[in-house]
């Protein structure tokens, strides 16, 4: 079974390892509160220009500092639609007349898509003057410009992203984000002094106003402007924004040699009700930099208290080891900070093209573990699965941890894109790195089970790492899986049974239970019964109406198992699993032309050996020998 319905439990298996990547990462990463969602509980980061009233805040249906504006390669920015004072844009016409060429008879739109391929591969200079003279030959489409420049802010070439910025005629999301790129690359190219004087002369407005301001006093400092760099953060606005503001301006205070002030505002923000778990680990690791190592260890010891938090958790185990607290960051890796943080709140708000955008910027300002992890996992859900596999493969050894997450995250990755092998691969690296990390055994289990290699995940599953007193539901799965498709049966039943007990409402091991018992004929109305409650759990799921299907054609329910069969080949139309089902269901209904039509489409979706055999000889002998199938009247 496990051939032909490894997607049972391959969904499962992607969230799992999801979720170790996500946990790992978490350890270097400061996302937002874990108890305020900042798009629901607080406006996203509205911060007031001096002078700016709370009444003059955007009103509701005007984009705030962080909201997702749409910024993906070559899509129409949701921004761009003319207000009513505005003129509107010219529309791009379905039909040039004349068609808009150079003087080699080039075409606008082949210099734009030659231009746009070429920044998406990696060849920023050559994209980016391919896409200039697409503008040139059409200077009446802004979005050309507009659309050039995030391409190449989410595939990294941010030099050639500066030379496109917007500069007018834009959205804010445009013009503001090319400032910020401009002044963060001016300091990366060394002139902090000009930065520094561009923001100071006008500040980052919305919706990139949250990333401005992280980003802005770390510059300042770099430039030697304290005055600036040490300036409170604002007293209205978003609270976990504030907070953040508030914990750089503490770094900044502790590299000013201003120790009292810093201890200060960082124990005045690891007591915030509700926000203060954030700034523990911060707090502790400053006490620490200070030579009060049992003030930071009770912080510690105190934060872990009913919590699970990684980081805080391996800053302990530093403390304990003896070994040294991170130094205080310096410019160029505060800015970096800043930016990344400003990148998880924007994440937390939906704005995943605004995080790519500071992530990028900030993996400029600081080449860091954490931050290619963090970048990797946010291009994926723009998409950009090539860009994340670039991001994660940049993640060295040097960090175990960290590494071995961006190698389960990388064949996640590469396990979606159909490369199976690469990923096991990757996930065995992962093992190698952390041994003793029973999620990571976990998920190469589940990998070696999708390579069919039985043994080998059994020998994984029934180890000590994960064949402990209080294993999960999601161990036995993967163990009565293997067995299953070992034919050791009995043992299977066993393991999956116990995967039941222990999550009664998984649909995935409904769905494999019940299978099992209905097509072994084992206890056909009780599997029936799991698969109708696994089909009730997620009725779009093809593979478990499938099951649901061959339950009532093993029932001898023949008319229902045709509907049943008939919506999962419209869900799932190239399984050759349910072709199969659904012409033994018009066999027994007598339309058996429209059942040799199927068995022969079978053939055409590259079934397992076992089953192109049972479905050839049905096309000759009909369904369980009843006779030639070929040219059977209906």
């Amino acid at each position: 079974m496990i051939a032909s319905r490894s997607r049972l439990f391959a969904a499962s298996l992607t969230v799992l390892a999801l979720a170790m990547a996500q946990g790992a990462v978490a350890q270097e990463t400061r996302p937002a509160s874990p108890s305020v969602n900042p798009s629901q509980d607080h406006p996203p980061a509205i911060i007031l220009e001096p002078g700016q009233t709370p009444d003059a805040a955007p009103a509701e249906d005007e984009p705030e500092d962080g909201a997702p504006q749409e910024m993906t390669p070559g899509g129409d920015p949701a921004t761009d639609v003319a207000g009513d004072d505005e003129p509107a844009e010219p529309p791009i016409p379905e039909v040039w007349s004349p068609i808009p060429t150079d003087a080699q008879g080039r075409s606008a739109y082949g210099l734009y898509l030659a231009g746009k391929l070429a920044l998406m591969t990696g060849e920023g200079e050559r994209g980016a003057d391919l896409l200039a003279q697409a503008q040139a030959l059409t200077p009446e489409q802004p979005r050309l410009r507009e659309q050039a420049f995030t391409s190449a802010l989410l595939s990294g070439d941010l030099d050639v992203a500066a030379r496109l910025a917007p500069t007018a005629d834009a959205s804010p999301a445009f013009t503001e984000g090319g400032r910020l790129l401009a002044a963060v690359q001016t300091f990366v190219h060394g002139d902090a002094r000009a930065a520094d004087a561009a923001l100071a002369a006008r500040p980052i407005a919305a919706p990139h106003a949250r990333a401005g301001l992280m980003v802005a006093p770390w510059i300042a400092g770099a430039a030697g402007d304290w005055t600036r760099a040490l300036a409170a953060p604002p007293a209205l606005g978003d609270p976990v924004t504030l907070a953040f503001a508030r914990q750089n301006r503490a770094l900044l205070l502790e590299k000013r040699r201003k120790y009292a002030e810093a201890e200060a505002e960082l124990k005045a923000l690891s007591d915030l009700p509700t926000l203060g778990a954030l700034f523990h680990r911060p707090y502790g690791e400053f006490l620490e930099r200070r030579g009060k190592r049992d003030q930071a260890l009770a912080v510690y010891q105190a934060a872990m208290q009913g919590q699970t938090d990684l980081a805080t958790a391996r800053a302990l185990a530093r403390l304990q080891a003896g070994d040294p607290p991170p130094p205080v960051p310096d410019f160029r890796q505060g800015a970096a900070q800043a930016l990344t943080t400003a990148a998880a709140q924007a994440v937390a708000e939906r704005g995943n093209e605004f995080a790519v955008v500071y992530l990028r910027l900030a993996l400029n300002l600081h080449e860091d573990a954490a931050t290619q992890i963090q970048l990797a996992q946010v291009l994926d859900r723009v998409g950009l699965k090539s860009a994340a596999r670039t991001a994660l493969s940049r993640v060295g050894p040097e960090d175990p941890v960290l590494y071995a997450s961006a190698r389960a995250q990388l064949a996640i990755n590469l396990e979606e894109d159909g490369q199976s092998e690469a990923a096991l691969t990757e996930l065995r690296a992962a093992a190698a790195a952390q041994p003793d990390d029973p999620r990571i055994a976990l998920v190469l289990a589940g990998q070696l089970i999708q390579a069919q290699q039985f043994e080998a995940a059994l020998a994984l599953l029934n180890g000590p790492l994960l064949n402990t007193a209080d294993q999960g539901a999601n161990i036995h799965f993967l163990r009565g899986a293997a067995l299953e498709s070992l034919d050791r049966i009995p043992e299977a039943e066993a393991e999956l049974w116990a995967a039941h007990q222990a999550d009664p409402n998984n649909a995935d091991v409904l769905n494999y239970l019940g299978y099992l018992w209905v097509d072994k004929g084992l206890r056909v109305d009780q599997g029936a019964g799991l698969l109708a409650q696994a089909h009730a759990a997620e009725p779009e799921n093809g593979n478990i109406q499938d099951s649901l299907g061959w339950a009532q054609f093993k029932q001898g329910y023949y008319d229902t198992a045709v509907v049943t069969l008939e919506e999962a080949a419209d869900k799932e139309p190239a399984n050759p699993e349910i072709t199969d089902h659904l012409g033994d269901a018009y066999w027994k209904v007598g339309r058996r032309r429209e059942a040799v039509w199927l068995w022969n489409r079978v053939l055409s979706l590259d079934p397992e050996p076992e089953r192109k055999a049972e479905v050839e000889r049905k096309i000759a002998n009909g369904l369980d020998g009843a006779g030639p199938a070929t040219g059977v009247p209906q």
